[in-house]
Formats: structure tokens, sequence, C-alpha cells
């Protein structure tokens, strides 16, 4: 019993050595939130990883990316949390408040519960969610409009698909990927009618490689050739059945085209790193507000990867569609759907 304590107390001693003592303000009503450093020590920044982790090449990775940024350009002191499971996400919340970190960072949309009860007993900390939704003046969202990007990714896939068959794995059926899952869809449908996209599949976890391996091998073997995945980690095992069966995968979140070069068509890059990266200046510069702040193709958001290793394959007329199909998704003339209500619509307007 004596070594469990000693050991708890030398975690939480290595938290508070992280992030420190601080002292801040805040206003209510929307105005920008003023922090306090008159102790001329650097914004302390914790951020709380979904499970998964650092590692995955996919979203945790692009936060700590864009916190990493901060760290060089903006002077700031980090402090990461890995958590291995969902029962993790309030108390490593609620440690990083407590230590004096200034800004903590929630990343994955599975955080948002934890954060609700966490928010509110911190009035004086700032808090960001990456893909949640949590009201409160000390809180901003970062929402992406992961369909439009998505709708991207579906049309190229739709135009190059030798087999004329494509799939999609998610990582968990919740609302976040249905959004990737039926632009993949409606962008597919609009690049070629005819194109058959298989019923999706289902990781059901954002850490296990294998199962997304095996839902990708079934797609493979019904005739995709093709497929998408928006299932953080897990994804991972999209990638390498792809490589194994000399056929595509599309990644996300970040630029995943180097894992498996040339069996990446492209990805679906989702710039979870601007967002946190903006959200931290915004704190060093006084100019933190909560609320919503939404990230779309028109901000750059999301987006293509550069497709470094597969550009060559693609005919230059499919390119250029891409190109016209992003700037009139911009300009307001396609309406992306990014839920099965507004799919199904869209899908019915298409020409046959």
């Amino acid at each position: 019993m004596k070594n469990l304590l000693l050991a708890a107390l030398a975690t939480a001693t290595l938290f508070i050595a992280g992030c420190g003592n601080s002292s801040s303000t805040s206003d209510s009503g929307g105005a920008p939130n003023p922090i306090s450093k008159d102790n001329g020590k650097p914004i302390r920044v914790g951020i709380v990883f979904d499970t998964g982790g650092r590692g995955d090449k996919s979203f945790n990775d692009s936060a700590w990316a864009g916190l990493e940024r901060a760290q060089k350009e903006l002077g700031v002191e980090p402090k990461t949390v890995e958590s291995k499971s969902e029962k993790d996400y309030e108390t490593n919340l609620a440690t990083l408040a407590e230590s004096g970190c200034d800004l903590v960072i929630a990343v994955g949309i599975n955080m948002q519960t934890a954060l609700k009860a966490v928010a509110p007993k911190f009035p004086e900390v700032k808090f960001a969610t990456v893909d949640g939704d949590v009201p409160g003046d000390n809180v901003r969202s970062l929402q992406f409009k992961e369909a439009e990007g998505s709708f991207l990714a579906g049309y190229l896939a739709g135009s190059v698909s030798k087999s004329g068959k494509i799939g999609f794995v998610g990582g968990q059926e919740i609302p976040l990927i249905k959004r990737f899952e039926c632009g993949y869809i409606a962008g597919a449908k609009t690049a070629n009618p005819n194109v058959v996209v298989l019923p999706a599949k289902y990781a059901n976890s954002w850490n296990n490689a294998d199962l997304a391996k095996a839902a990708a091998n079934v797609l493979y073997s019904d005739g995709a050739d093709i497929i998408y995945h928006a299932a953080g980690a897990s994804g991972l095992g999209v990638i390498g059945a792809a490589a194994e069966q000399k056929k595509f995968a599309i990644g996300v979140d970040s630029d995943q085209d180097y894992i498996q070069p040339g069996f990446v068509l492209t990805s679906m890059i989702k710039r979870v790193d601007e967002a946190v990266f903006q959200t931290v200046s915004d704190i060093k510069n006084n100019a933190f507000t909560g609320g919503v702040k939404v990230f779309d193709l028109k901000a750059n958001g999301v987006g293509l990867s550069e497709m470094k290793h597969t550009k060559d394959k693609i005919p230059a007329d499919v390119l250029a569609k891409v190109e016209q199909v992003k700037a009139d998704i911009i300009a307001g003339k396609i309406q992306v759907p990014s839920k099965q209500e507004e799919l199904d619509p869209y899908l019915a307007a298409l020409p046959k």
C-alpha cells in the first residue's frame, strides 16, 4: 500500500511539473478571455489523447503536430497524457486542469461527455475539444466538414475504380463517422452513378488494426479495389491489407500516402493540427472565445493529399475534375450530404 501511495504521489508531481501553477481570468458573454502572465512564465497547454494515442498516424498525431508547432513558434509549454480507455478521459482532463494548464485540449469526439463534466468545474481554465460539441464560455469546439473532404475522396475513387466496386471501413458507427461515409458515397456516385459502394464495415475500435484489416479483406474479396477508412489507428490495417492485395486504400486525417507508397490512392486530410495551433495562438494573443469553430473546404480545414506516390497513375482529366468539384463545393454549387437523410435525396436526384 505504501508503494502504491508513493507511485500516486510521483504521478501527481509529474503532472504539476508539466504544467505548473498559473493565474488566469475569464470574461463571460463570448468576449475574448485574457490570460494574465505577469509571472513571465510561458503559456501551458495540456493535451489528452484519445485511445490509440500518439503514433496512430491519424488524428492524435495531427493534434500533436499542431501543439508541437505551437511549442516551436509560440514558445508554449506542452503536457501530454495518453488515454488507455474511455474511463480515463475525465480523470486525465481534470488532472491537467488542476495542475495549472492554461488550455486543455480533448482529442476525439468520445471525450465530449467527460469534458462536459470537467469544464464547468474549472471556469478559469480554457478547453478545446476536437470533434466534440461542448457548451461553455471556456470551451471551444473544433469541428470539421469531413463530408466535404470525403466527397472529393469518393469522387476520385468513383472516377478511377477499375472493378466498379469500392468500400468503406469506419472505426465506430457514430454520426461523426457517418459524415465521412455519406460524403464518400455521394462523391463516388456523382463521378460514376454506376459505381457500387459495398455495405460499410466497422471495426468498432480506434486502435485495433487487425479488426480493420479483416474488414478490408472482406471488402476486397467482394470486389472492391479501393477502400476509404475513417478508423483512426485501426485504419492502418486497411492500408496494410491494400498493400498485400495490391489494391488501393484511402487514408484519413493525416497524409497517410507514405505508409504504403503506391497503395494509398490519396488521403482525406483533416487539419486538426491547424485547428489546435490556431486555438493555442488565440490563447497567447488573449483572443480565445468559446463556442463552435468550423474548419471546412473553403478554410482549408479538409482536403486531399498531394498524392505524391499515385498522381502519375491518375488521368490528368480526372485530377482536373476533382479540382473543379472542389471549386463547386466552395462556391456552394454542390451541397454535400453529411447524414443518411440528406444522402438519400441527393442520390435520387443524380442523373441515371
